[in-house]
């Protein structure tokens, strides 16, 4: 397992970004019967976004997603996306959403052994990345054919109704507008996952594969169960899956297992590496 961390230029923040990669090109599995080596294809990847306050070593720091990235073959780009929701906000100049559907996907393919192809390449995340991950999964649904949100953080109606007089900063009207812009007309805009679907759906364009999930005990659940229903409206087949858990790492460890288990990756298979040698 190779693990990177890149520092580059990007065109569409305008300024140095980092990120952190899971590779697994040089995996060895002990075989000594298996005859010439296979050649290697490239390599299925993940696009994996953290939430509110974190960066891109969340999900090395917090699971063990190394391991099971390794034993699937899959490559992982973590990015930071600061608090932005993962979405373009011209008046600052950060259009994180160009960033993660295109910039980030044309980059790491030229920089590592990545398929090109849209079969191939999928995205995830929790909470804000979570809606990151299905508000460019779906405006970039010719990248990405596989979507995956964690307790996402479908926000765009609390935004509406919020005002300035909760006591964190991120639940104010003032954070929502930096993040959304004009919020009077945020719910028409391609920031709202529920007008990419109905668009999409009525243009009979090609929908990926989605996978929703939410901890029973999260205080997103109900945001999540509402956008289910708004899929089973416009019937946009999916997978719904809701089981005991909070808004913790404890529940995003466990189903981001469940979510890869979910891609169409080859069979799990285990290299040899200092946690594993057996005499």
């Amino acid at each position: 397992m190779a693990q990177l961390q890149v520092n580059f230029f990007s065109k569409t923040l305008m300024r140095q970004v980092a990120i952190t990669a899971i590779v697994p090109v040089d995996k060895f599995i002990f075989a000594p019967d298996a005859g010439e080596p296979k050649e290697k294809a490239p390599l299925k990847t993940l696009y994996l976004l953290h939430g509110i306050f974190g960066n891109c070593t969340d999900w090395m720091s917090c699971t063990r997603i190394q391991e099971w990235a390794t034993d699937r073959n899959l490559a992982v780009i973590m990015p930071s996306g600061d608090n932005s929701f993962y979405v373009d906000n011209p008046t600052k100049g950060d259009f994180y959403g160009e960033f993660i559907g295109r910039e980030l996907v044309e980059f790491t393919r030229d920089l590592l052994p990545l398929s090109t192809k849209r079969e191939d390449t999928f995205i995830a995340g929790l909470s804000m990345g979570g809606f990151g991950a299905i508000r460019n999964g779906l405006k970039y649904h010719e990248t990405f054919a596989y979507v995956a949100g964690l307790s996402s953080g479908f926000v765009l109606e609390m935004a509406l109704n919020a005002t300035n007089d909760d006591p964190l900063f991120f639940r104010r009207r003032d954070f929502y507008e930096t993040i959304f812009g004009n919020l009077d007309t945020l719910l028409e805009s391609d920031m709202n996952p529920k007008k990419l679907v109905k668009d999409l759906v009525e243009s009979k364009a090609s929908i990926p594969e989605l996978y929703v999930c939410c901890g029973t005990e999260d205080f997103l659940l109900e945001a999540n169960q509402d956008f289910h229903q708004y899929l089973l409206d416009y019937d946009v087949e999916h997978t719904y899956i809701e089981g005991p858990g909070a808004h913790d790492w404890n529940y995003w460890g466990e189903y981001i297992v469940k979510v890869m288990d979910w891609l169409p990756l080859d069979g799990a298979e285990k290299g040899i590496s200092s946690g594993n040698v057996t005499n």
